[in-house]
């Protein structure tokens, strides 16, 4: 991640797209104030991710989690611990975070097959959990700029939170919008998460800039595709699951392709069943 920086996309808004996972950083800066959105997955991207915060501001920064997800939280403790910074999340992520055992393991799992390097990097990487908690919406005051947290409903997670910065009509959605590929649905309410994006959308303008939490940013025309085939998965989901069909069947005709049709089926029938 070696020379990479932040690129400014709205007025004192920007972005930093870390290459491994796509994954993005917000940083949104005020009046002798900065929040930063997300932390990267290891001690070793979140110095760096800091450095490049610091080519840009040198103020004091709080910190926001879109959810527990280890590429969006696990530099948490590099960035917030020394000094102690304020660290925001949602009340069911701060949770997660504070079971660090459970969450590095799975986060191993998740990457000791593909990328067994940074799997060892996340077994080995110290967390810290969210000092601030957020149930439906909190409002910052970010040097002087009005910064509103909200909670749209489960989605993505359980716990996902997107960031509104009004005055630059820049909504940080979290992977609740995904740019670089499909959305992950291994931890997701598939039912529920067109609504998650409803709400969000009513919080942007035809000008909106969308920070998804992997790849460019989009434009709200691309959020309304992507709810659209959100609508149509749990559609398609609802009517298998009545009429008996296997998950299987939703997977072939998916709108996201095959595999992440599996996983949002056998999660969609796991809300349905009352087990999820």
């Amino acid at each position: 991640m070696s020379g990479l920086r932040f690129v400014e996309v709205a007025d004192r808004v920007h972005v930093l797209r870390e290459p491994l996972l796509e994954v993005n950083v917000t940083l949104v800066v005020g009046d002798g104030a900065a929040l930063l959105v997300d932390t990267l997955s290891t001690a070793g991207q979140a110095a760096e991710l800091a450095a490049a915060a610091r080519a840009v501001t040198p103020a004091p920064w709080t910190v926001v989690n879109t959810h527990h997800h280890f590429d969006h939280c696990f530099g948490n403790a590099t960035l917030a611990a020394d000094p102690p910074r304020p660290v925001y999340a949602h009340e069911l992520a701060a949770a997660a975070l504070r079971d660090p055992q459970r969450l590095r393991r799975q986060a191993y799992e998740e990457m000791r097959a593909e990328r067994p390097e940074l799997a060892a990097e996340l077994a080995d990487t110290e967390l810290l959990a969210p000092t601030h908690t957020v149930h439906t919406e909190t409002v910052l005051d970010v040097g002087g700029r009005r910064v509103v947290l909200r909670h749209p409903g489960p989605g993505h997670t359980d716990a996902d939170l997107v960031v509104h910065v009004p005055d630059a009509d820049v909504l940080v959605a979290g992977d609740l919008v995904e740019r670089s590929g499909p959305p992950a649905f291994e931890d997701s309410y598939p039912l529920r998460w067109p609504d998650a994006v409803a709400d969000l959308l009513r919080l942007t303008t035809g000008a909106t800039v969308v920070v998804p939490g992997h790849g460019e940013p989009v434009g709200v025309d691309f959020v309304r595709e992507q709810h659209r085939r959100l609508v149509d998965q749990a559609w398609l989901i609802r009517a298998a699951h009545t009429g008996g069909a296997p998950p299987e069947r939703v997977a072939a005709e998916s709108p996201f392709g095959a595999r992440p049709g599996l996983v949002a089926a056998r999660r969609g029938y796991a809300e349905l069943d009352g087990s999820a």
